[in-house]
């Protein structure tokens, strides 16, 4: 499958998310891998409606490796319930503007992506807000070029 992997403007409506936080280094992001299972069985527990694919968020990271920023692992639900006393979080977030793009191939070639809209951002002369999501509209260990990755990046 190839699709049009050119950066595009778009505005994402507010989205319901349960989701788990923690602050973070890019060596380290393997170790919460499997955080999108247990978000997805305490989605089922709670007879939630999961609506979408499990989303990465970065906030604060600027590029450097050695940098602490701050990632949320979240999965997009259809309700957020009203005494929920768990171990994740709920929230729904504001409108996110960004620009995107379809990354498609092993995640460590994501870097070219993010490159492409980096240049993309500074081209146009917009305003990047250090946040960043990553959907994950596919993800195969066992073939990472069938990977399928929709990166955002967040502008003002």
């Amino acid at each position: 499958m190839i699709t049009d992997n050119t950066p595009k403007l778009r505005e994402f409506q507010p989205i319901n998310f349960l989701y788990f936080r923690t602050e973070t280094k890019v060596t380290e992001l393997i170790n919460f891998l499997p955080v999108a299972k247990d978000l997805f069985k305490e989605a089922v527990r709670l007879n939630l409606h999961v609506s979408g694919p499990v989303h990465w968020h970065y906030t604060g990271f600027t590029g450097d490796e050695s940098q602490i920023f701050t990632l949320e692992v979240a999965l997009p639900v259809d309700q957020i319930p009203v005494d929920y006393d768990g171990t994740f979080h709920f929230k729904r977030t504001d409108k996110f503007k960004c620009v995107t793009l379809t990354h498609e191939g092993a995640w460590t070639e994501i870097p070219n992506s993010y490159g492409k809209l980096t240049q993309f951002i500074s081209e146009k002369k917009l305003h990047p807000v250090a946040v960043n999501r990553e959907l994950y509209i596919n993800a195969d260990f066992a073939n990472p070029a069938a990977n399928i990755t929709e990166i955002q990046m967040g502008i003002r």
